[in-house]
């Protein structure tokens, strides 16, 4: 766990016993981003059978650069997360689509590529966020008003996740 998450969810919990503010997060509630109200939404889980609505199997597997072997989605609305899963049944790449509250569309794209350590992302045009290898691939999450897209792949370029992320706001017109 990053020291400044930590840091934030010590804080939470000891705020949450001597004031009557928000509770403490549970392992099942979402997550505070700060001190200011700001809730992340839990993260997706794969539950259901795909294929995805905004994603073709196929264009995954060509741009990521594996074949698809199983495609899963989160309950979720207005747009599922979509898990993509190479031949050897490992997780390839994520999906997530968020449509709301600006402040939560862009406090999950810093959860996701945190503005400290990323890169800045400016595409497509008039989003903004941040990329950046992981310790198991790459990540792009990009923000536009109410709407967030995150894509983690298990790839390092981190251009696979973008042109991902390109494709999920054009197919979902956002």
């Amino acid at each position: 766990m990053r020291p400044a998450v930590l840091v934030l969810l010590v804080l939470v919990s000891v705020a949450g016993c001597t004031s009557s503010g928000p509770p403490a997060p549970s392992s099942t509630s979402p997550v505070p981003t700060t001190l200011s109200e700001v809730w992340l939404p839990p993260d997706p889980q794969p539950t259901s059978p795909g294929p995805c609505p905004y994603l073709d199997t196929t264009f995954v597997a060509d741009t990521n650069g594996q074949r698809v072997s199983k495609v899963q989605t989160s309950p979720a609305e207005p747009h599922p997360a979509c898990f993509f899963y190479a031949l050897a049944g490992k997780l390839q790449l994520t999906a997530r689509v968020y449509v709301g509250d600006p402040a939560v569309a862009k406090a999950l794209v810093d959860h996701a590529a945190p503005v400290g350590t990323s890169n800045p992302a400016t595409r497509p045009a008039g989003w903004q966020g941040g990329y950046q290898a992981t310790g198991n691939g790459a990540v792009y999450a990009v923000a536009k008003q109410g709407a967030a897209v995150v894509v983690t792949t298990n790839q390092e370029q981190t251009v696979k996740a973008r042109t991902v992320v390109e494709q999920v706001v054009l197919a979902l017109g956002l």
